[in-house]
C-alpha cells in the first residue's frame, strides 16, 4: 500500500471539491483548479476528508495513487492559501525589476532578458536581488521558477547567477599554480 496514497487528505472550509466526468474540481478564495483523473484511480469524499482508492495492485495503479492523493493535497492547498517561490539573484550588475507586466532580467548578457508570466501566476521584485513567483498552481509556480533559473543558473566558482532561496550552491576551488 501507498504511504502516501492511503494517507485522507483535510478538506479546508473554504475549499469546495466537486467530482463530474473523472474531473475533480476544487473551488476556494484563491481561485480554482481542475484536474482529469485516471481510470486507475478514484477518489471518495466523506465528512470533511477526501481519500483516493486504486482499482487494482497492478505497477501503474500503485504509481498512480501516491501521485494523484498528492495532486489533490496541492490543489486544496493552492486555493486557499496558495504557492511562492522565492529566487535570489547574485553578481555584480545582475537585477530584476517589473516594467509593467514584464520581468525585466540584467545577466550580465549584451541584451536584457524580458519574462512575461502567464496570466495564473504573479511575480513581484520587492529588491533588485529578489524575486518572488506565486500562485495557486503548484506545478505552474515551480515552472516559471525553473524557467527564470535557466536564464542564467548558479555558477560553482564565484556563484553568480539565480537560484532558488534555498538551494544551495557547492562552491569550487579555482586553478592553481602547478610545478614544473
Amino acid at each position: 500500500m501507498s504511504r502516501i496514497g492511503k494517507m485522507p487528505v483535510q478538506l479546508a472550509d473554504q475549499a469546495k471539491i466537486e467530482i463530474k466526468d473523472n474531473v475533480i474540481t476544487v473551488s476556494g478564495p484563491k481561485g480554482t483548479l481542475q484536474q482529469q483523473l485516471v481510470p486507475e484511480v478514484s477518489v471518495d469524499i466523506a465528512d470533511g476528508q477526501i481519500t483516493v482508492t486504486r482499482a487494482d495492485d497492478t505497477k501503474r495503479s500503485r504509481a498512480m495513487h501516491g501521485l494523484y492523493r498528492m495532486l489533490v493535497s496541492n490543489m486544496v492547498d493552492g486555493v486557499t492559501k496558495g504557492f511562492t517561490r522565492k529566487l535570489l539573484i547574485s553578481g555584480v550588475g545582475f537585477r530584476a525589476e517589473m516594467k509593467s507586466d514584464f520581468l525585466a532580467l540584467t545577466l550580465g548578457y549584451s541584451h536584457q532578458i524580458y519574462f512575461k508570466a502567464p496570466e495564473e501566476v504573479t511575480i513581484a521584485c520587492p529588491d533588485p536581488t529578489t524575486i518572488e513567483i506565486s500562485g495557486i498552481d503548484k506545478a505552474l509556480v515551480g515552472q516559471v521558477a525553473a524557467k527564470i533559473r535557466s536564464f542564467r543558473k548558479p555558477e560553482p566558482y564565484r556563484g553568480k547567477g539565480i537560484k532558488f532561496s534555498d538551494e544551495v550552491v557547492r562552491r569550487k576551488e579555482g586553478k592553481t599554480a602547478g610545478k614544473k
